[in-house]
């Protein structure tokens, strides 16, 4: 399918989507939005074979949040539209609450590789993945008080279980960035890297994932569910997710591997 504002490729397994409007710094307008959702449509098709997602941006920038310039975009995520404006809140329910559950209730894992700015909504997008990479240069920003609105994009749902509530509404209220060193020490990214190296060091990570068990997707289910679930439901979700982890070719192959000393060949079935 061709596509205007994101770009989306496959290489062995990975699938590669991309922010692509570097004019705007990868801000998502109504073009933008619709087209993700294709593309995560397209990812989840059989035919890809995909078994993991690396998002990332085009350019210099991740997302800088909303465009602000598009009319059809309301004052929601990190935005503020111009012209004719919709309830805030129907943009979110209708446009980028359906995107981010579909990524969240993918079956991989989603890694993303952070380059410039992740602001707003943006933000909210690098970290809804799994395994969070960020360029030297990166940094992340809530920037919705900026503009008088209040983060959305689940970031108040993952930010205090993420770095915790204090520092969490510390980067809410305050809006000031929050650079990618510092943002590893806080827990909120997993590995920073050289600007240069960013992509092909993150494509590494997602290389790892893509080359792993079927129940690599189920583990990312677990740690989804486990922040709302208690430990007595955990628990029988756990052996839940066991019976189908054991019932895998890549558990048969895993357990062979090991037995005779090899590196297993697994090929998320």
């Amino acid at each position: 399918m061709a596509y205007q504002r994101i770009k989306l490729d496959f290489d062995d397994g990975i699938a590669i989507l991309k922010f692509n409007h570097p004019e705007v710094m990868n801000a998502i307008g109504a073009e933008m939005l619709g087209e993700l959702a294709e593309a995560v449509d397209e990812i989840k098709s059989a035919g890809t074979r995909a078994r993991c997602l690396l998002l990332t941006g085009e350019g210099r920038g991740f997302c800088a949040g909303a465009n602000l310039a598009d009319g059809r975009n309301a004052a929601s995520a990190g935005g503020a539209g111009t012209g004719e404006r919709r309830a805030s809140g129907d943009v979110l329910r209708k446009g980028y609450h359906p995107l981010l559950m579909e990524l969240r209730g993918l079956d991989m894992p989603m890694v993303s590789a952070v380059n410039g700015a992740a602001a707003g909504v943006g933000m909210s997008f690098a970290i809804a993945a799994d395994i969070v990479c960020a360029g030297k240069s990166a940094f992340f920003l809530q920037a919705f008080a900026k503009i008088g609105l209040v983060p959305d994009g689940g970031a108040t749902w993952l930010l205090p279980r993420l770095i915790g509530w204090g520092r969490a509404a510390e980067l809410s209220l305050l809006a000031d960035r929050l650079p990618a060193e510092k943002a590893r020490e806080w827990g909120l990214v997993n590995f920073v890297f050289e600007d240069a190296d960013l992509l092909r060091e993150a494509t590494k990570v997602a290389r790892r994932l893509a080359n792993g068990p079927r129940s690599l997707a189920l583990i990312r289910k677990l740690y989804w569910a486990s922040p709302t679930n208690s430990y007595e439901a955990q628990l029988d979700l756990e052996a839940q997710m066991q019976g189908v982890a054991g019932r895998s070719q890549d558990n048969r192959e895993g357990v062979a591997a090991f037995l005779e000393k090899r590196d297993p060949k697994f090929k998320g079935e």
